[in-house]
């Protein structure tokens, strides 16, 4: 796949720092399919997103934090509740071999 789209537009140079970018990232993005483990929720940077969101979520409810060690302690909360959370869960959403 990877030399098809390598074949089809090396001769374009409005696409040469993109094929560089494929080429550069193109094993490390794709690792996850070369073995036979089965990633049911890997699969994006949603998870990550989806963190950051629920800090944000919360952190708008304070609006204002009377110094830098309150807002991590706040963040912190809630880092340790969500993984209390995935700790506990019944959903599988890394399954190692």
């Amino acid at each position: 796949m990877k030399d098809e789209i390598f074949l089809k537009y090396e001769n374009e140079k409005k696409f040469q720092n993109s094929l560089n970018t494929l080429d550069e990232g193109f094993e490390d993005t794709f690792a996850y399919l070369a073995n036979d483990v089965i990633h049911s929720r890997l699969k994006s940077t949603n998870s990550i997103e989806r963190l950051n969101q629920e800090v944000r979520r919360r952190e708008k409810v304070v609006r204002i934090f009377p110094n830098e060690d309150s807002a991590m302690r706040l963040i912190g909360a809630i880092l340790i509740d969500i993984n209390r959370n995935l700790l506990t869960s019944s959903k599988i959403y890394i399954r190692m071999k």
